[in-house]
């Protein structure tokens, strides 16, 4: 069987943009003058008219003001502990085997499969069976 091997490439995240108040309040206030349209208000600056709206709410609320961002930064003090800390029991990588078996049947064949094999070779096996 060929396979076919094809490049995509997918095009970087969009960023969230960060518009400054001051634009966000001039905006707002173009949607209030007289025969005004927020949606082409919002198209003639490059916007999408639904962010238009959600600043007109906030505006309305009052909260469409550089004082209405909270500080970010809060005092910190690390403390050291009072007592040692326990130690923790790390579990080896035997405890996380898991015991079993699984039989697979396809046709004519039959794949009885204990413990825990490795993913890549099973996944080989598989793929060679089920084609």
């Amino acid at each position: 069987m060929d396979r076919v091997t094809q490049t995509v490439e997918i095009p970087p995240k969009r960023q969230t943009r960060r518009h400054p108040t001051e634009w966000k309040r001039t905006i707002v206030a173009l949607t209030f003058e007289p025969g005004a349209s927020v949606a082409r208000v919002a198209r003639e600056n490059g916007i999408n008219a639904n962010q238009v709206w959600a600043w007109r709410r906030l505006h309305a609320q009052g909260l469409l003001t550089d004082d209405a961002i909270p500080d970010a930064m809060l005092p910190v003090v690390v403390n050291e502990p009072s007592q040692p800390s326990m130690a923790l029991e790390v579990p080896t990588e035997t405890d996380n085997i898991p015991s079993g078996s699984i039989q697979i049947q396809h046709g004519k064949t039959s794949i009885r499969i204990e413990g825990a094999p490795d993913p890549d070779v099973l996944r080989s096996v598989l793929d060679r069976i089920l084609r």
